[in-house]
């Protein structure tokens, strides 16, 4: 028996996702309210643990986040009850067997926010990345439209890493734009650690005349991440939803 949970978060009082000692993590809230349910083992007689799609890194947010684990659903009220009020289950249903969160999951889907004004926002704080100057909202738009299909991101993601593949395939990624809010959508078959934030940052870069288009379409090719731009702040990005099938 395996469940699936949807989840949503507030990553601002998190160190990430996956559990690190003496840090307060999403793993650990949710693996600790379940095991006040439903006892310490899985009903696979492996201690009670939770496979996720996307680890989170510390600050960032989830509105659409898949964990399973090998047991019986749980009533999210029951375990909403047991977390602090910045996680909220929002669905818990039984899941074919073997059904795992991340092994499983066809791509996944994030949301880069922008907050494109002179004065800082008050609601908007620690939900949208501020940028003060101005933007070429035209050129945000290339950029993304060069992301399209499968590309190398290694100068996207940290020299030290564990990531071994460095191409993934972009199957969509377009900047929305309102008034003042400018958000990113990517979906991908998969992503390097950071990689969203590095390619907002040198997104920004292209739009605010500091880099070309030519320099943004040459770093798709592979390169040092030293040649891309900043890493954007974590509080502007959230895991949106996850696919499978």
């Amino acid at each position: 028996m395996v469940t699936k949970l949807t989840i949503e978060y507030d990553g601002t009082g998190f160190a990430g996702w996956a559990r690190q000692p003496g840090e307060r993590t999403v793993q650990e809230e949710i693996e600790r309210a379940l095991r006040t349910v439903l006892g310490d083992s899985g009903l696979d007689g492996e201690p009670l643990r939770l496979a996720v799609a996307g680890r989170t890194d510390r600050g960032v947010h989830a509105w659409g986040q898949v964990a399973s684990y090998a047991h019986e659903a749980v009533d999210p009220l029951r375990l909403n009850g047991l977390l602090e009020d910045d996680i909220a289950v929002l669905a818990a249903e039984p899941a074919p067997e073997g059904f795992d969160a991340r092994r499983d999951a066809s791509s996944r889907t994030y949301c880069y926010r922008v907050l494109a004004r002179r004065a800082r926002g008050v609601f908007e704080r620690g939900r949208a990345f501020w940028w003060p100057t101005e933007l070429d909202v035209q050129a945000l738009s290339l950029c993304a439209s060069e992301l399209q299909g499968t590309h190398d991101f290694t100068a996207f993601t940290p020299t030290e890493t564990e990531h071994s593949r460095f191409r993934c395939e972009v199957r969509s990624a377009e900047w929305l734009t309102g008034a003042e809010v400018l958000e990113f959508w990517i979906e991908a078959d998969m992503f390097l650690r950071h990689m969203n934030r590095v390619l907002v940052g040198t997104m920004l870069e292209v739009a605010s005349g500091r880099r070309t288009l030519e320099d943004f379409r040459r770093l798709l090719d592979g390169g040092a991440r030293s040649q891309a731009g900043r890493t954007a702040p974590a509080h502007g990005l959230a895991l949106a939803r996850v696919c499978y099938g």
